[in-house]
């Protein structure tokens, strides 16, 4: 098909994965989605982009040139920080303060564990540099830096290898005027150094989190820059009319621009696209209170929708270091359906965090992996080999997840399926274990909420996770493995600032004039992404009471910020539903202002099917599968199960993008959005 379809207009969301690479199309006059998943090219990152859309137009007639909007999460960032392949950095900061990065607060990753430590920074203490010069607190300069002293500096990282230079300072946050003056005599002295300054990237109080996120920012610009570029360059090689837009970690959008330079915004893109997708389709099933689960090759990632708001932090991790700016809170864990089970040296079955992921992938992929993986057990167990996997671009070779699953078999004296059964129980309780501390942190209780699992591995073990937390439902959506990609369609454009300002709850006057600042540059930030549209200004602050040494996060409206009661009132009550007390006499102040630019795009548009009788769901056949023994069970094809179906577990429904596995004592119906609706007996 050449030139544009008439009366078509489609919206493209990609997302990248370990194993895969997601597509989900939108054709918006007629509500059509179309989605696909397509191996993932390691050694080509953005390949597979140009396999999908061929894919897409022999399948749906989908032309390059009818693509209106084109959304885009990618796991390079993340990936170059997890495989420290990223940039060779230097530092400069106050001579004096060179150990900052070093010390990072003297925590450790495991707090009871005398064994663990902590990661190796990503810079060198030899690529650190101390210069002469300094800020006063109140942003006042005492020390000029010296234009020599900073050369010197910058002619040394050059000799060593250094690709860019950090500059971090303290007190930058107040005034920012000495780290662009060095930025300024670096590149002077040294023009072919890229230069990234901490309150560019995230102007906040506290050197550490300040620094360290900067150093985040340009370890991974180099690659994601030029993945960015050529993936624009073959976008428009295609004839994609659409601006490149990118999902960013606070669950928002950005264009491609911005994300070359503003890299960090984008490092936990695919796991934040995948909870903002999981919110929309859970407002579409009717629920409010969710455990969402996104299962790929290489992890699981958990995250709470609470009365139907995603939850956001800042303290993330990515890979071994934290990151500071605002995210969706995510949980992650190495179990994915690529995680490799092996003995330890003392003969314990253990899961991961090793995988597979797609070269050489699971054994029964047939790609040349042979260690068993948790793919590998289901299949051996019955659960998979069924159909083709991933769109038909996989067979499932039960023979050789057989051949993998056996060695451990051997050494362990079991037989293949017990084996096999126990490496899916390892699976789930490690996940039972990472959830039992998510719900402990938020302090709910997961027999109030409902699982959503999707990714490529969702399905296949979320209800046997959903059995051992006691959750009594389980939503299936209609398309579990392109969830993320989804997300990228519904999510608004965000753009998240801050500005530290030292108040008490009484300093109207600076609380205002620092609102009214931030709200220029979220204005003046949605228009530089193109949004002429709805907006929306949130306003919040970080506050503590008088001598605390930590904030919480409260949400504002604009008009509490010049009526100190209001204030107060409004911390006191975030307090007590956080820690359960709250001190009424208590002084407050402010530390943090934050505002989230939000532009609001034109929500999706899915028509629901015809409402229709409850009636049983005939199987395809019945399969064999261990389920703590042999027994046959049915086997339903998803795309026979419409409006009103029902049927009992345990069963498996199978479908092109994954496979849900549904255990005993269940009852599964399907509704009017086609997502299945699992009620689980105790």
């Amino acid at each position: 098909m050449d030139g544009r379809s008439a009366g078509t207009d489609w919206k493209i969301g990609v997302d990248i994965g370990g194993t895969f690479i997601d597509f989900c199309a939108l054709e918006v006059h007629s509500g059509r989605i179309a989605s696909l998943k397509v191996l993932t090219t390691p050694e080509d990152p953005g390949a597979e982009l140009m396999t999908g859309f061929d894919l897409l137009h022999r399948s749906e007639g989908l032309s390059p040139e009818d693509v209106s909007r084109f959304v885009h999460g990618t796991t390079v960032g993340i990936n170059t920080i997890i495989q420290r392949k990223g940039a060779r950095l230097a530092l400069v900061t106050n001579a004096g303060f060179e150990d900052v990065i070093e010390l990072a607060r003297l925590r450790m990753p495991e707090m009871y564990s005398l064994f663990c430590h902590r990661p190796d920074p990503l810079i060198p203490r030899d690529m650190i540099f101390g210069i002469p010069a300094r800020l006063r607190p109140d942003g006042r300069e005492s020390t000029a830096p010296s234009p020599d002293a900073v050369a010197a500096a910058a002619r040394q990282a050059r000799a060593a290898g250094a690709e860019g230079v950090i500059v971090s300072l303290l007190h930058a946050w107040r005034n920012d005027r000495q780290e662009q003056a060095v930025r300024e005599m670096i590149a002077a002295a040294e023009p072919d150094l890229f230069v990234f300054t901490s309150a560019e990237v995230w102007p906040v109080i506290r050197e550490y989190e300040r620094c360290s996120t900067a150093i985040l920012n340009g370890y991974v610009h180099p690659r994601v820059s030029g993945y960015l570029e050529a993936l624009e360059d073959r976008l428009s090689g295609r004839g994609v009319p659409a601006r490149a837009m990118l999902t960013k970690s606070n669950g928002g959008l950005m264009n491609a621009g911005e994300g070359r330079r503003n890299c960090v915004s984008m490092l936990l893109s695919g796991s934040a696209s995948g909870v903002i997708g999981a919110s929309w389709l859970a407002r579409q099933a009717g629920e409010d209170r969710v455990l969402t689960l996104d299962i790929g090759g290489t992890s699981a990632d958990f995250a709470l929708i609470v009365d139907g708001a995603v939850q956001f932090g800042t303290d993330e991790k990515v890979g071994e270091f934290p990151l500071h700016i605002p995210s969706v809170s995510v949980s992650s864990i190495g179990i994915g359906g690529g995680s490799i089970a092996r003995l330890d040296q003392q003969g314990v079955l253990r899961v991961g965090p090793e995988s597979a992921g797609s070269v050489p992938g699971p054994a029964c992929y047939g790609r040349g992996g042979t260690e068993p993986t948790v793919t590998d057990a289901m299949a051996v167990c019955g659960w998979l080999g069924h159909s083709a996997m991933a769109y038909g671009q996989l067979d499932m070779d039960v023979g050789r997840a057989r051949d993998a699953v056996g060695t451990l078999a051997e050494a362990t004296g079991r037989s293949v399926e017990e084996t096999a059964q126990a490496i899916i129980d390892i699976a789930v309780s490690e996940m039972f274990v990472e959830v039992e501390k998510l719900a402990s942190r938020s302090g709910v209780d997961m027999r109030d909420f409902a699982l959503m699992p999707f990714g490529g591995g969702g399905p296949m073990l979320g209800a046997l996770l959903a059995r051992e937390l006691r959750m009594a439902r389980v939503i299936a959506p209609r398309r579990p493995g392109v969830v993320s990609a989804l997300g990228g369609l519904v999510a608004d454009l965000r753009g998240d600032f801050i500005r530290t300002v030292f108040a008490s709850v009484d300093g109207g006057a600076d609380l205002d004039a620092a609102y009214r600042a931030m709200v220029e540059q979220g204005r003046a930030w949605l228009a530089e992404q193109g949004h002429d549209g709805q907006s929306e200004l949130l306003l919040s602050a970080d506050m503590r009471y008088i001598g605390q040494s930590y904030e919480i996060e409260v949400m504002l409206d604009p008009g509490a910020l010049g009526d100190p009661a209001r204030l107060s009132a409004a911390f006191h009550d975030a307090h007590r539903r956080i820690y359960d007390f709250d001190d009424p006499d208590g002084l407050v102040e402010v530390v943090n202002l934050r505002l989230s630019a939000v532009g609001i795009g034109a929500a999706p548009e899915i028509a629901a099917e015809p409402g229709s009788p409850e009636y049983a769901a005939a199987p395809l056949r019945h399969v064999p599968v261990h389920l703590h023994g042999a027994r046959e069970i049915p086997l339903y094809a998803r795309a026979d199960l419409t409006t009103g179906a029902s049927f009992p577990g345990p069963a498996i429904v199978a479908q092109e993008d994954t496979t849900f596995a549904i255990p005993d004592r269940t009852t599964a119906r399907v509704d009017r959005h086609l997502n299945i609706h699992l009620t689980l007996e105790d």
